[in-house]
């Protein structure tokens, strides 16, 4: 019979889960701050809203493509992202 976990133990776990989802959250912030830098951007005055709208319109794109094929779809565009040319071409929300 397995010991029964404390409230510390529980308490201790939640911690460290906490900490593993801050470190997460991070890594994926400075994923996307490195793909808009290397794309330029950083140095372009764009306004938050349509930041956030561009970012969804961007998650509905591969959210279908999840649906669509099982794991290869999702794939091929992160690929690509990291060496560029059709990172570029498909964002057409340069005002």
């Amino acid at each position: 019979m397995a010991a029964k976990p404390t409230i510390l133990d529980i308490d201790s776990q939640i911690e460290k889960l906490r900490e593993r989802r801050k470190t997460l959250i991070l890594k994926s912030a400075e994923r996307f701050a490195r793909a808009a830098t290397k794309a330029g951007l950083a140095e372009m005055e764009i306004a938050d809203g349509e930041v956030d709208r561009i970012f969804e319109e961007i998650a509905a794109r591969f959210r279908k493509a999840e649906k669509k094929g099982a794991g290869g779809a999702t794939a091929a565009p992160r690929g690509s992202a990291d060496g560029g040319a059709g990172a570029a071409t498909e964002v057409p929300h340069d005002r």
